[in-house]
């Protein structure tokens, strides 16, 4: 097989960037004096999560052409994340995102991603078809369908895999990052269409489906074409259907947060890992979860996600 087509357990598609985390918690960021600088973006931080529990994942994305471009290759590389499909655009600079930090469940977030973020200038014509068929599992994002040329790229890519192994659509719902947010339910529900694994939270299956009530949402995202349906319903936990009727609901591990951002990239590298390794619907969802919930006690994203040991120390403390 060529180099271009090698086979990773994970390839991710989709959103990266430079977040900015205030080193003060509980300060208004007009009032932050010192800031701590992460890789950052769904995508980039799902395929980060896998790296750190031992998978091969690589990313597809884009950044600008510039210094904190740079500083995101090196960063990846550093995590384990091949960067080879992360492309420079000369037009856009990399983007941005602050937060501020007010425990336990108040992280306001700013994203700079005008006048285009890099990574939605993602073109069909420049992917590799061969590599994203031959991945075990493939993982694109709404906000990868928010606007062209990334919508026709992310919704080629996952007709292409034609259901080939394990295709999750995150829903990530991000609805600044849309024109019109009324006009995103059909192409969720094309993507849909291609996908095996649904993965979102109360208001992104709303989204996708119209939908709220849990279980509602995931016979719906069934219906829509997937095979597991994985919903997030915060401090309640996540519950999970299968299309063959298995099913899984598992509360949260309890935590003391720190800063809630990036849980749901660590749920979803580790979702990732479990789906991988073959496990049982509630030992996946368990060991998801206790992966986001070691990332909210933490401070950043991406330098935050577990590595197997601890996932298993923290499940190990939290059962009974």
């Amino acid at each position: 097989m060529a180099e271009s087509a090698r086979h990773f357990d994970l390839i991710t598609m989709g959103r990266i960037g430079v977040d900015l985390y205030p080193l003060q918690t509980g300060v208004p960021l007009a009032r932050v004096e010192t800031f701590g600088k992460f890789l950052g973006g769904s995508a980039a931080n799902v395929a980060v999560a896998a790296a750190r529990l031992g998978r091969t994942a690589a990313l597809i994305t884009r950044t600008g052409d510039d210094p904190f471009g740079g500083y995101l290759h090196q960063a990846l590389k550093e995590f384990g994340v091949d960067d080879r499909w992360v492309t420079p655009v000369a037009a856009y600079p990399t983007p941005v995102t602050f937060c501020e930090i007010f425990p336990p469940d108040d992280f306001p977030l700013y994203f700079y991603r005008r006048p285009k973020a890099p990574d939605l200038e993602i073109h069909p014509e420049e992917l590799d078809l061969a590599a994203i068929r031959a991945a075990r599992i493939f993982w694109i994002t709404g906000t990868g369908l928010s606007e062209e040329p990334s919508r026709t790229a992310t919704l080629a890519a996952v007709a292409h895999r034609a259901r080939s192994g394990t295709t999750v659509f995150d829903l990530d719902w991000r609805p600044m990052f849309w024109t019109d947010p009324g006009q995103a339910r059909p192409h969720y529900a094309e993507a849909l269409r291609h996908a095996t694994v649904a993965v979102g939270n109360l208001d992104e299956c709303e989204i996708a489906t119209g939908v709220r009530e849990p279980w509602a949402c995931a016979e719906a995202l069934l219906a829509a074409g997937v095979e597991l349906a994985v919903v997030k319903q915060g401090p309640e936990g996540v519950l999970a259907v299968h299309r063959d009727g298995r099913s899984a609901e598992v509360p949260p591990v309890p935590v003391e947060v720190v800063n809630g951002l990036g849980a749901g990239d660590a749920f979803g590298g580790a979702l990732c890992h479990g789906l991988l390794s073959g496990w049982e619907l509630e030992r996946t969802m368990r060991y998801a979860g206790a992966a986001g919930a070691l990332v909210a006690s933490r401070l950043a994203c991406s330098s935050a996600m577990p590595t197997e040991a601890e996932i298993d120390g923290l499940l190990a403390r939290a059962t009974p």
